[in-house]
């Protein structure tokens, strides 16, 4: 499991520091996951003394325009996503004198860069961070196509992937359905990591006695494979559900078919909606219990998030997420598409909060020691680096 690698204390190193160009479509307000993935990293590469260059939509020193693709960017901008037009003197600009490029997505913006950074003689790393299986879900009856997800996986390796260096992907799952569409470029796994911000602050204990609601928090996009309408049942469901108050931090597509089924089925009104990523730590340590039951997840680093902020989760056990990887006993792990299951195990927190109170610290402990921002940075370096020093082997 990725987690034992991300344990592994840092090598120090006295290697000259990097300048790293790196390739995202769009820079925004945090709200989506790859960008916000980016941005923290960016900021500890260059805490550990490396250069970075953001190349993108609303990048400070390299600003892309934006790409807008008929209903396609329509669909994307409710998800928090923007795509950026490519520009060769943008590239040319931005590459010149780096290390190397690593570029975050295989859209048109991804695969120019690689081939600008190609015809300057530069290694190019790539992460997969878009999973066919979310695309697919976004896209209504595609998912319903035999093949479809395949088809995807094979469309992402013929724009990007198989041109590429190396690949750095968050979890082993990710890497093991890579490998099963034969994709053949170096794999690393690394955790994208969460940032020191996320810690924990209260103790719950005895705060249902006080009669304040238990707060439910479930964070990521509000599109059909996050699998939120089954949370919704399980709460509805619960022996609690009267002293349950729900929130889903995100935006997505069906945000309104969300709210109202929350209307029709739970007794407490929701909160559904956008949370700044600033926002998300003081949110977090308000609630009791993380509810995840998304089908389809390379890792979900709003489960690392709530975690390290003392949430004990309970987490969705799917063939396409590895974010069950993160549950560390049996009350925190449901089989996805049973609500009754989801619902029971809620219960038991509730019912139990002393053990919610030691196995939350238990989580925020664990997952300090095994996820932090700076250990994936330095493993993430270490990738650049072998990929370089391959790079010049072979020219």
């Amino acid at each position: 499991m990725c987690a034992a690698k991300n344990g592994e204390s840092p090598q120090q190193t006295t290697e000259r520091p990097l300048t790293i160009a790196m390739v995202v479509d769009a820079f925004g307000n945090r709200g989506n996951g790859t960008s916000n993935s980016a941005l923290q990293w960016a900021q500890e590469l260059e805490r550990q003394g490396h250069r970075v260059r953001l190349v993108g939509v609303n990048a400070p020193e390299y600003p892309a325009k934006i790409n807008r693709v008929p209903l396609v960017s329509w669909v994307a901008a409710k998800q928090q996503m923007q795509f950026a037009q490519p520009s060769a003197t943008l590239f040319n600009r931005a590459f010149d004198g780096v290390d190397i490029v690593h570029i975050y997505t295989p859209f048109k913006f991804g695969r120019h860069a690689l081939a600008a950074a190609r015809a300057k003689g530069l290694p190019v790393t790539a992460g997969y961070h878009v999973q066919p299986e979310n695309v697919t879900y976004s896209a209504g009856p595609l998912k319903y196509v035999p093949g479809a997800d395949s088809f995807i996986y094979w469309l992402f390796k013929h724009w990007l992937y198989r041109n590429v260096d190396a690949i750095h992907v968050p979890t082993e799952l990710g890497a093991r359905l890579l490998r099963e569409h034969h994709y053949t470029a170096p794999i690393h796994v690394i955790s994208n990591g969460y940032q020191a911000r996320f810690a924990p602050k209260r103790q719950r204990l005895g705060d249902e006695a006080a009669g304040v609601p238990f707060k439910i928090v479930a964070s990521g996009r509000l599109s059909n494979e996050k699998n939120h309408v089954e949370l919704i049942e399980a709460i509805a469901r619960s022996a609690h559900a009267e002293d349950i108050h729900l929130t889903i931090a995100g935006t997505g597509p069906i945000k309104r078919k969300l709210e109202r089924l929350t209307r029709k089925k739970l007794a407490r009104p929701a909160s559904i909606g956008f949370h700044r990523n600033s926002d998300m730590p003081a949110l977090l340590q308000s609630c009791d219990l993380l509810c995840h039951p998304s089908i389809a997840d390379l890792e979900s680093v709003s489960v690392i998030e709530g975690m390290a902020c003392g949430l004990v989760p309970v987490i969705a056990k799917s063939p396409q997420s590895a974010a069950s990887q993160f549950a560390l006993c049996p009350e925190s792990l449901y089989e996805v598409g049973h609500p009754e299951q989801l619902a029971a195990h809620i219960d038991w927190w509730i019912e139990h909060p002393r053990e919610l109170n030691e196995w939350g610290q238990t989580y925020a402990d664990h997952t300090k020691e095994h996820y932090s921002v700076e250990s994936s940075v330095h493993q993430f370096v270490q990738m650049e680096r072998e990929t370089i020093a391959a790079h010049g082997a072979t020219r």
